[in-house]
């Protein structure tokens, strides 16, 4: 086989491809097999019809036409490889010669990853936030903590912004009750933001037993978009009591037996995530750094499908929500509009960042073992809520699991150029990435010891 390659542009090829006909062999013999299996010839058994005898009844082209079918994806992906050629998107493939047992040509127009060239990324400088904690990280630790163990006291005055109401929910339009719109018994933060426009301003002022009626756009169900008339009936109104900030609320939230020991390990958990985030800093300024010195053009497709993938996921969350467009974009403090201009700056912006990071990955001769695979797809599973062996049978199911690597060495490529950088503070001080990778393996280190102990001690 013999593979020429044409630059249509910095972003597409056409490859023309020669093919001697007997490398076509393994191909023609299974298209004489698949026919025999589909005609029905008197005398003969399915399957079992002679190759003379198929091309006498039904012609030499049909069989032709099979064996491309068969042999022309696989040749196609045997001169991309040969070609050194990073495809993006599905070929366009025209048959443009058939010499019937010399020779086939054909040709694959296709959109592929541009050439460029990663410039050198040892020593990139990059700035990242000073680890310091202050009272405020601790205090909104312990005030999240607080509002974990609160409690709801029934109260005998009106509501007003944070406290909870139970109450029943009915809508009506031109007096019609409608069946879909009512709910009982909901229990409610006033002031949380409702979709419901108008649901907390008409709360404010209620008090137990009190009806009142607002009007408002409906944002779910058959009558979605249109105006009605929300009766709200309160049940009740209960303020959150926050519990007192002592040593008896360190013994209720915590394993510790007093305040101080409760701070102190807020503390100490703060700081170390304040370490994991100059990590994450230190790997994203630099990536970006990087890209900021790089000018790619992108393939019209690719970038067409990284695009209509994000609508495609947009128009799925918005009917599992169950609300209108308008409510949805509502909700998000965004228009359609700006959504879609959005998608086209994050699809550019991934598209070239999966460029250089493949670039990198290769330069670099990064693999992924199976410990790594293991790694993530326990993490996915983990961040979507499934059994691990269910993501890993999901993932095999649907030929998933070569994006799955992808995603592994590119995170890896990530981390190279991370720990190739220079790394300072804003406060100008020097960060040794691989003194906190120590710190942080050797404080996993030490709670595992400390989970393992925990049975031996019970």
């Amino acid at each position: 086989m013999k593979t020429a390659v044409e630059e249509l542009s910095p972003t597409r090829v056409r490859l023309t491809v020669e093919v001697p006909f007997k490398e076509l062999e393994p191909s023609l013999q299974a298209a004489y097999k698949k026919v025999a299996q589909q005609v029905r010839v008197p005398g003969f058994r399915p399957g079992k019809v002679p190759a003379r005898i198929i091309e006498q009844r039904f012609g030499r082209a049909v069989v032709l036409e099979e064996t491309l079918n068969d042999a022309l994806p696989k040749l196609y992906g045997q001169a991309v490889d040969e070609s050194d050629v990073f495809p993006v998107a599905q070929p366009e493939i025209e048959v443009t010669k058939i010499e019937d047992g010399e020779q086939v040509e054909f040709t694959a127009e296709v959109d592929v990853r541009p050439n460029f060239d990663v410039p050198d990324y040892d020593g990139l400088e990059v700035v990242v936030d000073a680890v310091e904690v202050t009272d405020e990280d601790i205090d909104t630790q312990i005030d999240a903590l607080r509002q974990r163990f609160a409690t709801l006291t029934g109260v005998e005055r009106p509501a007003g912004s944070g406290d909870y109401v139970v109450m029943d929910l009915r809508a009506e339009i031109d007096g019609r009750n409608l069946d879909e719109q009512q709910a009982a018994d909901v229990s409610y933060e006033v002031g949380a933001g409702s979709v419901l426009q108008g649901l907390d301003d008409a709360l404010e002022g209620m008090a137990a037993d009190d009806e009142k009626t607002f009007r408002t756009t409906l944002v779910g169900g058959e009558n979605a978009g249109e105006e009605a008339d929300v009766i709200i009936n309160v049940k009740s109104v209960k303020e959150k009591v926050l519990p007192e900030l002592d040593d008896e609320f360190a013994q209720l939230a915590s394993e510790f037996d007093t305040l101080d020991e409760l701070k102190a390990s807020i503390s100490e958990q703060a700081r170390r995530n304040k370490l994991i985030e100059q990590v994450m800093q230190a790997r994203d300024k630099a990536l970006e750094n990087l890209l900021g010195q790089i000018d790619i053009p992108l393939p019209d497709s690719a970038l067409k499908a990284e695009i209509d993938a994000r609508k495609h996921n947009l128009e799925h969350q918005i009917a599992d929500s169950g609300l209108s467009r308008e409510a949805y974009f509502r909700l998000y403090q965004t228009t359609e509009d700006d959504q879609f201009a959005e998608f086209e700056e994050t699809s550019a912006r991934a598209l070239k960042t999966g460029f250089v990071l493949d670039k990198i990955v290769k330069a670099e001769d990064i693999n992924v073992n199976e410990q790594e695979l293991t790694d993530f797809v326990v993490r996915r599973a983990m961040q979507m809520g499934v059994a691990p062996n269910t993501l890993a049978q999901h993932l095999a199911d649907n030929d998933q699991l070569t994006l799955a690597m992808m995603e592994i060495v590119r995170d890896k490529a990530k981390t190279v150029v991370g720990d190739a950088a220079k790394v300072t503070d804003g406060e100008g001080n020097e960060i040794d990435l691989k003194a906190i990778y120590a710190e942080l393996d050797a404080d996993q280190a030490k709670n595992q010891a400390a989970e393992q102990e925990e049975p031996a001690e019970a």
